[in-house]
């Protein structure tokens, strides 16, 4: 599946759009060097897929890319940085 990197002044996403309706997306705030990536979402008929991983891999291959952190605040972007230590190198440091 392709993701389209969008931007808009200090928000991001990444985008897949079938017909004209966006089909999956992870969308963020940026904040300097952070990114407070604060939703996920999938089409109902895509669910079971891992689509919302590929998005969460994207975001986080971009991060790296840019020299940014991530500051999860989605549910599910928390659950994945909390499930593995594949993000740490990019997770918001908390002091």
């Amino acid at each position: 599946m392709e993701f389209n990197l969008k931007q808009d002044g200090n928000q991001g996403a990444y985008v897949a759009v079938k017909n004209d309706k966006t089909i999956a997306e992870i969308t963020w705030a940026q904040l300097g060097d952070i990114m407070v990536v604060d939703h996920t979402f999938v089409d109902d008929s895509l669910r079971g897929q891992g689509i919302a991983k590929q998005l969460v891999d994207k975001v986080a291959a971009y991060a790296r890319q840019e020299n940014f952190k991530i500051e999860p605040v989605c549910s599910y972007v928390v659950a994945q940085f909390e499930r593995s230590t594949a993000y740490d190198d990019i997770k918001v440091s908390k002091v």
